[in-house]
């Protein structure tokens, strides 16, 4: 079964439609944790993004395997460039999406039918709709936070 993307994204601007409640930092840690992969969607190649700023983090300060994503890229960080979430070897595990939030809904469906357990929106990125169909999918799904600086906040560095 494929899953539909969601529906519209509630913005940051009005957080009394926030139905979706994020998880607290006992969560959060035991999700990182239990995390063996992490895949970037939306890796960018230009050092000044901070796709790229985490992205290095991840490789050289946790012992996650990292995997990307970006249709534009053929390689990134000395390390292959998938075309979609469903290419990743062995599978997703957390996935962290570096997208626009009008492409979030549709994101949020490939890594559902890819299998992933943890839907990850970075900073600034709130979409319920996404978490709704993620959860619903059996996901965990965490929002507005940035997976670097938690991972540095609640496990310290590598």
């Amino acid at each position: 079964m494929t899953a539909q993307p969601p529906a519209e994204a509630v913005t940051l601007d009005d957080p009394a439609a926030f139905t979706w409640t994020p998880p607290g930092d006992d969560r959060v840690r035991e999700l990182l944790r239990r995390t063996r992969s992490v895949t970037v969607v939306g890796a960018s190649a230009n050092p000044a993004r901070a796709s790229n700023e985490i992205s290095r983090y991840l490789i050289t300060g946790t012992e996650y395997d990292v995997h990307f994503v970006n249709p534009r890229l053929e390689e990134l960080l000395g390390r292959p460039v998938y075309d979609s979430v469903a290419e990743v070897p062995g599978g997703p595990d957390l996935v962290t999406a570096f997208r626009r939030v009008d492409t979030i809904g549709a994101a949020a469906a490939e890594i559902v039918d890819a299998g992933a357990r943890t839907l990850w929106l970075q900073l600034g990125l709130w979409h319920e709709p996404a978490a709704s169909l993620a959860l619903e999918a059996g996901l965990d799904v965490v929002m507005d936070r940035c997976v670097m600086v938690e991972h540095r906040r609640l496990l310290g560095p590598g």
